[in-house]
């Protein structure tokens, strides 16, 4: 939660074409960060990566968004 806006204006403040999130050392992913992803996802339909933890995996899976295009497990 005191991370998820700061990851999300880091992310707007420059122009991209892509957008790769790493994610894979979080442990805890709550719902300000999910939020923050899907706002990203909103700004970069088609340039969005998200690399997921386990943690971070379920709590989408839970969220009802384990299936998005933009999420990229494995």
């Amino acid at each position: 939660m005191a991370t998820a806006d700061t990851m999300l204006q880091t992310v707007l403040r420059e122009p991209a074409t892509r957008v790769t999130l790493d994610l894979r050392a979080v442990t805890f992913f709550d719902s300000a960060a999910i939020q923050a992803v899907v706002r990203l996802a909103g700004h970069y339909p088609d340039a969005l990566t998200v690399l997921p933890s386990r943690q971070v995996s379920r709590v989408l899976e839970i969220a009802g968004l384990g299936e998005q295009r933009w999420l990229h497990s494995g």
